[in-house]
């Protein structure tokens, strides 16, 4: 296949922000998102002789796929999946649908709960305070799993990637749980349309 550069007009933008460690998010990076997914296998080749591996995940992000992380992503991934392990544990004791958090607004007050209902598993982290958590989504924000709007974090497509993960350990140590996750799973497929777009 023969790669025409003068069609991939997004390649700087692409490529950096994905060999950055960050994610496109298909709603809030439309230009980025739409050129890559139109230009996919040309896209696809041309990094994969730089040695990049290209992931577009149907549910809306892209990434680059690698085995290996520097020091500094592997805390910050750390902190992430902490922080949205125990998010996840709340909203589902609050009887929200785990795939749904897309629709989920995370204020102060939210954050202020969290930090006392988990204090002790954060405080292992230095996270045990909302700045600290704060400080942890900001950061989020910058690779593309959160997205800061209307003072507020909002969870982006991207989490899709933890959630993956939790739902596999769930699998492995507690199979019991699998049946709600599935019905939740087959909820968002069926409401999709409808709740990507509403943050309400």
């Amino acid at each position: 296949m023969t790669i025409d550069l003068t069609q991939l007009t997004q390649l700087q933008a692409l490529f950096k922000t994905l060999s950055s460690g960050a994610h496109i998010n298909r709603l809030q990076d439309i230009e980025l998102w739409t050129e890559l997914e139109n230009l996919y296998e040309q896209y696809q080749q041309l990094f994969s002789a730089l040695g990049f591996t290209v992931v577009m995940d149907g549910r809306g992000f892209a990434y680059f796929k690698t085995e290996q992380a520097s020091s500094n992503i592997n805390k910050l991934s750390k902190r992430i999946a902490l922080f949205l392990m125990l998010l996840f544990e709340y909203q589902a004791d609050q009887g929200l649908h785990l795939f749904q958090f897309q629709q989920w607004r995370i204020d102060n007050a939210l954050l202020q709960t969290l930090c006392q209902h988990y204090h002790a598993i954060l405080e292992v982290e230095e996270m045990s305070d909302t700045q600290a958590l704060k400080d942890t989504l900001d950061r989020a924000v910058r690779v593309g799993f959160v997205l800061f709007d209307d003072d507020s974090y909002w969870l982006l497509p991207a989490v899709h990637r933890y959630l993956d993960l939790f739902e596999e350990l769930a699998e492995a140590d507690k199979p019991e749980l699998m049946p709600t996750l599935k019905t939740s799973y087959e909820d968002e497929l069926e409401d999709e349309d409808e709740f990507q777009g509403d943050k309400a």
